[in-house]
């Protein structure tokens, strides 16, 4: 059975949100490295998962695109710079443990470097036993 998950109609980017976070209260001193889920903002679908450090989430507050590290390069990674696929966020929540993101984004192209809309294009078939 497979599961569309191109679009969500009812998704709301605003519902749920409590409390206004800062970017101190984000707990870099427990991982320096933290994970940012990125999802469409208009659809609700889960775009990537990449990571920030606090540098990159300056640098994606002061530009209001995505910045992440990429640990593969050991360096910052402005998403779109050499693809032109940029993410313009419109939001970001932080977790109740201050140590995740979710940024919200309006993205320009795809998000992955296969050229899918989702990095999240492979599903995985239950075991059978």
């Amino acid at each position: 059975m497979e599961a569309n998950i191109s679009s969500f109609p009812d998704f709301d980017s605003a519902d749920g949100v409590q409390e206004v976070s800062r970017p101190e209260d984000v707990d870099f001193d427990k991982m320096p490295l933290i994970p940012a889920i990125v999802q469409d903002a208009r659809t609700g679908q889960v775009l990537t998962l990449a990571y920030m450090n606090r540098e990159a989430l300056a640098l994606t507050l002061k530009l209001q695109q995505t910045v992440f590290w990429s640990r593969s390069r050991q360096a910052l990674w402005h998403k779109g710079e050499t693809s032109g696929n940029f993410q313009d966020v419109v939001g970001i929540r932080l977790d109740c443990d201050g140590d995740a993101l979710l940024v919200l984004v309006h993205p320009h192209g795809p998000a992955c470097h296969t050229g899918a809309m989702t990095c999240f294009y492979r599903a995985m078939e239950p075991a059978r036993g």
